[in-house]
């Protein structure tokens, strides 16, 4: 049945206003009659419910999605099957959808799309710990309230329209303009997709459109998995186009780490933006803007950082063994000529009192420090970083972090350090440095090619040889309408 104003659902929700029509339903306002207030209700289109397997899914995912609970995700209340229909109850989020701003002011400033990528970050965070994946992150689906929050909607239908062919009875089911490259080729969908929709959301809010397109959604799709994204115009500041493309690797193992890594970058950048918005003192500012650095470098590797060990013991045993040692070759010297007694020993206890001088060494060392900035080597070849670091008393380990293309400039220079801040002299300080791929590889469809030994010519090279990709072009999945609406 068609959904009309004054209609009841589950015997308590009554429609009263039409939000929007999405691809696969109508988005209404609604009374909750039982416990009196506004919701949210999606209800699915008629021409879904004659799959079995399609509501299942689309239940199932339901129930998960109501598990998650954070303020950047429009909360799932309630789901049904009634007037012959299957309903979704949401979150009635005040605001407007993303996708209907930019329609209205094509492009947004680079402090706001950092906050929108900070805060939609720190929600799939919260999802992905829940083991849930949204896939289908787009600007219809990121929901702006007055007050500048961002929701995430839609993480009940999101895994059901992965599931769907992209087209059904001749009718477009959505666009694959933010499909990642995994799943335009089929392939399962990971945190990491996510993570490319939300960068094709970024590259769209700052230039005002989309980096890939084609006459057909199959086109859009093929340059998704084929095409290198234009350049960012030369006005967008160098690190917020280096975190966009970071998000547009075609490899998911090339993208940012975690969708919490992503949001400590992306608060960053924030920071640094509105305080020299703001004009603050550099000098004041100096220690703070060191200390959240160190903290978002940190944190941005996903392997847990090992405690520093205690040595303050050991060394004032090793002091105390020092003193003893030289009273005793004092007494030693003074009488050459006598044999040692052995009263002499208790000496060193009563006359020494170990402890100021083992106060005294980490004083002395604690003073040999030297301020490390961020500054000092993002951007600077490992080799020019490794002697500046060694020459200042430092020890070096050298890291090959992310991998690029062979021919990025970017190549072998540093990109992460940690420590940083006030350091001591002579700690070890690590360097994430980029690395180059200088593979032939290709994500041009092909079936996969093993190579195979000749035996009769074992002198005939079989390494370094250019291999092509492995990518299947079968089974194309859907999105959602680019229209569709909020919630």
């Amino acid at each position: 049945m068609k959904p009309e104003m004054g209609q009841l659902y589950g015997g308590r929700y009554r429609l009263e206003t039409r939000i929007a029509i999405g691809g696969m339903g109508e988005v209404w306002q609604a009374q909750d009659e039982r416990i009196v207030r506004k919701v949210a209700i999606k209800i699915l289109k008629e021409e879904y419910l004659g799959d079995p397997g399609f509501i299942a899914r689309f239940r199932s995912e339901a129930k998960s999605a109501a598990l998650v609970e954070h303020e950047g995700i429009a909360n799932v209340y309630d789901y049904g099957e009634d007037t012959g229909s299957a309903y979704l109850v949401m979150e009635l989020v005040p605001g407007q959808a993303l996708s209907r701003i930019l329609e209205r002011e094509k492009k947004l400033d680079q402090e706001k799309v950092l906050d929108i990528m900070a805060q939609t970050s720190r929600a799939l965070a919260a999802a992905h710990q829940r083991g849930l994946v949204h896939r289908d992150i787009k600007p219809g689906n990121l929901l702006i309230t007055p007050e500048g929050q961002v929701k995430i909607t839609d993480f009940g239908i999101a895994r059901v329209g992965d599931q769907v062919p992209l087209t059904k009875t001749g009718q477009v089911m959505g666009t694959v303009q933010y499909l990642a490259p995994e799943q335009a080729t089929g392939k399962t969908s990971t945190y990491a997709t996510d993570l490319y929709s939300l960068g094709i959301v970024a590259y769209e809010a700052l230039t005002g459109k989309r980096p890939f397109t084609g006459e057909t959604q199959m086109a859009i799709a093929m340059a998704q998995i084929n095409e290198t994204p234009p350049a960012l115009p030369e006005n967008v500041d160098p690190r917020v186009q280096s975190l966009v493309m970071n998000c547009l690797a075609k490899k998911p193992n090339q993208r940012p780490e975690s969708a919490n890594s992503l949001a400590i970058r992306s608060e960053g950048l924030l920071r640094e933006k509105r305080r020299a918005e703001s004009g603050s003192d550099a000098n004041t500012d100096q220690l703070e803007e060191i200390e959240e650095k160190t903290i978002a470098m940190q944190l941005a590797d996903t392997a847990p950082i090992p405690k520093a060990p205690v040595i303050w013991p050991w060394l004032a045993f090793i002091g105390l063994m020092v003193v003893s040692v030289g009273v005793v070759l004092a007494a030693i010297f003074s009488t050459p000529g006598e044999i040692v007694q052995p009263e002499p020993e208790p000496e060193p206890a009563e006359q020494v009192d170990p402890q100021p001088e083992t106060e005294s060494e980490p004083e002395d060392n604690a003073s040999e420090s030297v301020v490390i900035r961020y500054e000092d080597v993002e951007g600077r070849s490992i080799a020019e970083v490794t002697s500046y670091l060694n020459n200042l008393g430092f020890s070096v380990n050298a890291v090959a972090g992310q991998v690029l293309d062979g021919q990025d400039s970017r190549v072998r220079t540093v990109y992460s350090a940690t420590p940083l801040g006030n350091i001591p002299v002579g700690e070890e300080i690590t360097v994430s440095y980029y690395v180059g791929d200088y593979s032939d590889e290709t994500n041009e469809i092909q079936e996969p090619v093993e190579p195979i030994p000749d035996e009769e010519n074992p002198d005939e090279p079989t390494e370094g040889e250019p291999r092509p990709d492995d990518v299947s072009n079968e089974d194309i999945n859907d999105a959602p309408a680019a229209d569709e609406t909020t919630n």
